[in-house]
């Protein structure tokens, strides 16, 4: 497992966190633009960083090592792979550099390419290759480094919708047979669903909530968790003196299902919608919501709609 302990992630923060990430498990790491998710990677992968931190893998010391001597493999946002060398030599070029015989470099070759589905490709350059098989290159060729500990820095983001689903599906499996600590950055909840069995969530350069994604996103442990485990937000209220929130798929409109149900009346202010789902935004009271329904509504803005909730789907804080 790897150990990261006293992580300051900017020079705002005073305390610095500590955390474990487990071996042949996915862990996501979700945050925001500047929440500390890239930081993280440079200071496990030993790279220039504003962070500053205690790494140790099993019973390692990884903190005075050069990058080039941590088993530690990146794959960045953008789809870093030599130009000028073909599929066969960016996997193997790792490899090179650590000097393995020239045998086994063509087999751990063949072996990553299998892996990857990307075996028909060897022979081509990076520029002949689509946006998800380059950005399988890269990790394969991260993995060709032994890699004990492989940091995915949103690695998907630059990909169209379809091609990003199809390879999650795909990595999640892959990554978990690998057997080696993966740490996947994100801004997107439903990336830690997806493929996360962990989820760390960043906030500021500040550990804000860890644990399985599911247990995080029935129990937050405060707005802040909840918000980052949300999509697109969460609504506020107040009810009996508390501060409380409702997810937007956790209303409904119309008739409330039983005399239980919590109702509110949200005055419209816009409304929006891909055919598959649609999201109406109003305000209720001073607060600003989001209400989110599957399929199309007849929603006009300026309506007022009568919402309903579940006593058992808000959260108490």
């Amino acid at each position: 497992m790897l150990e990261v302990s006293n992580v300051r992630l900017n020079a705002s923060c005073t305390d610095g966190f500590n955390h474990t990430f487990a071996a042949g498990e996915i862990a996501v790491v979700l945050g925001a633009n500047q929440a500390g998710k890239t930081d993280l990677c440079r200071l496990i992968a030993g790279l220039n960083t504003r962070a500053t931190g205690n790494i140790r893998l099993k019973d390692q010391d990884l903190s005075g090592l050069t990058p080039q001597l941590r088993p530690v493999g990146m794959v960045y946002q953008a789809f870093v792979n030599y130009p000028n060398l073909t599929v066969r030599e960016n996997i193997a070029s790792p490899m090179r550099a650590q000097r393995m015989k020239h045998g086994e470099r063509q087999q751990r070759v063949a072996e990553l390419a299998n892996r990857l589905q990307i075996s028909e490709l060897l022979d081509r350059l990076p520029h002949e290759l689509s946006g998800g098989q380059q950005q399988r290159l890269a990790i394969a060729r991260a993995l060709a480094k032994n890699a004990q500990v492989l940091l995915l820095d949103e690695p998907l983001v630059n990909l169209d919708f379809k091609l990003r689903e199809a390879l999650q599906n795909e990595l999640r499996d892959l990554l978990q047979a690998a057997n080696t600590v993966v740490i996947y950055t994100s801004s997107e909840p439903r990336d830690a669903f997806a493929l996360g069995h962990q989820v760390l969530l960043l906030k500021d350069g500040r550990k804000v909530q860890a644990g399985a994604p599911i247990d995080v996103y029935r129990q937050p442990s405060s707005f802040v968790a909840m918000e980052l485990m949300a999509e697109p937000c969460i609504n506020r209220f107040t009810r009996n003196g508390k501060s409380c929130a409702l997810r937007p798929e956790h209303l409904g409109v119309g008739v409330a299902p039983d005399a239980t149900s919590i109702g509110f009346d949200m005055s419209v202010t816009a409304y929006e919608t891909n055919g598959d789902e649609s999201f109406v935004h109003g305000r209720v009271n001073e607060h600003e919501w989001v209400v989110r329904f599957d399929g199309m509504r007849d929603i006009r803005v300026g309506a007022t709609l009568n919402l309903h909730a579940r006593p058992a789907d808000v959260v108490n804080f």
